[in-house]
């Protein structure tokens, strides 16, 4: 798969989207990356992060690009009545329109239309999150021959980049939000075999205190998501790892349910038709149809259980 051609095509990645879109986990994803990057540390010190509100899909590309946003707005932190967007951008890949892709959500997505503001716009950060095989930053390519003075603010935006990779696994198994922590995790080391057999199994005390639906859902996502980046036999071998933390400890998957659901009806068909067989066999020796020897013989049942009242 070639890493280049297939990210910038997916653009954001359904798994990242679908994951933190939630207010509540996009908050832990930042918290957690801010321990990392000096510059989302700051700019989390003059927000409000508990007034931050999802921006509804007012823009996206999803015909051949893949392309979607994922907006929200926060209160700054002095209490005053204005607002500061955020905006969250995925990459697997290394992609050199990922720029001029934030530049069309902002203008899109960041307005606010209001008789008496002086400029419909609002001061955006702009989050690249990176969880490539090789090492990429496209904020400081980007930063290349300008002198000091321009450095920051070549873009008309505020905007960092976090390579997931930085972010500690302790920090991600001591996380409450389980969810992010685990989805952190798979996405740091989708192209790491050895590092994701290790790491995911140790957040099995974690998911046994989630509710059942949450906990069988974040598997489930997370083996979707990984069947992107890795071969079917490490497929196989998470399903071995997720077993220990599922199965083993209470909880089942929905195709689980499923086909323990069909077993039992074939058990249980299969249990009335012996029952019906032997009833009959039993019938035919009381009318005299059949000899005890020749209905062992025809229907295969022992003496005692034919001459058993």
């Amino acid at each position: 798969m070639n890493e280049n051609t297939s990210n910038a095509k997916r653009g954001h990645d359904p798994f990242f989207r679908w994951l933190f879109s939630d207010t509540f986990h996009a908050r832990n994803l930042l918290e957690l990356s801010a321990k990392v990057n000096r510059e989302l540390s700051e700019f989390l010190s003059v927000v409000n992060l508990d007034t931050l509100v999802r921006i509804p899909d007012s823009y996206s590309e999803v015909d051949e690009t893949g392309e979607a946003d994922i907006a929200f707005r926060v209160n700054v932190s002095t209490g005053a009545p204005v607002l500061v967007g955020i905006l969250l951008e995925h990459k697997s890949g290394r992609d050199l329109g990922v720029l001029n892709q934030i530049d069309r959500y902002i203008h899109s997505i960041m307005r606010l239309h209001s008789e008496n503001r002086i400029f419909d716009g609002f001061p955006t950060m702009a989050i690249i999150f990176y969880n490539g095989r090789e090492n990429w930053d496209p904020l400081k390519l980007l930063e290349n021959g300008y002198p000091k003075y321009f450095q920051g603010s070549v873009l008309p935006f505020k905007s960092t980049f976090i390579n997931m990779a930085d972010i500690p696994d302790s920090d991600c198994l001591a996380c409450e939000d389980v969810e992010t922590g685990m989805g952190i995790v798979a996405m740091k080391y989708a192209f790491d075999k050895d590092a994701l057999l290790s790491i995911l199994p140790k957040f099995k005390g974690a998911l046994q205190k989630l509710p059942y639906n949450k906990a069988t859902c974040i598997i489930s996502k997370v083996k979707l998501y990984l069947e992107e980046y890795v071969d079917d036999k490490l497929i196989k071998e998470l399903d071995m790892a997720f077993k220990s933390i599922g199965q083993k400890y209470g909880f089942v998957s929905a195709g689980d349910v499923r086909r323990k659901m069909v077993a039992d009806a074939e058990a249980k068909a299969e249990a009335k038709a012996t029952e019906d067989k032997l009833n009959t066999a039993k019938k035919m020796v009381h009318d005299g149809v059949l000899s005890v020897e020749n209905a062992i013989s025809y229907f295969g049942f022992t003496r005692e259980q034919i001459l058993e009242n």
